[in-house]
């Protein structure tokens, strides 16, 4: 299950630990003011430990490119 993901918005690099099932109840579970913002959301899925957050500055774009685009 660990394939490499990275997040539509911050493009931060990312491998979830389980199902993108159990991730989505996770969220769902989590009090509003923990959804508010996806930092927000990420931290609280790493601390889980449901994902690995990989700090290898490697980003993408809002569009999915890999390293970014002069677009972006």
């Amino acid at each position: 299950m660990n394939f490499d993901h990275y997040v539509r918005h911050g493009g931060v690099h990312f491998t979830p630990n389980v199902s993108p099932e159990k991730i989505n109840q996770f969220v769902n579970q989590l009090p509003e003011s923990k959804r508010e913002s996806m930092y927000q959301v990420m931290q609280e899925l790493a601390q889980a430990g449901l994902i690995t957050v990989h700090n290898d500055r490697v980003w993408a774009d809002g569009e999915g490119k890999i390293g970014g685009s002069n677009e972006c």
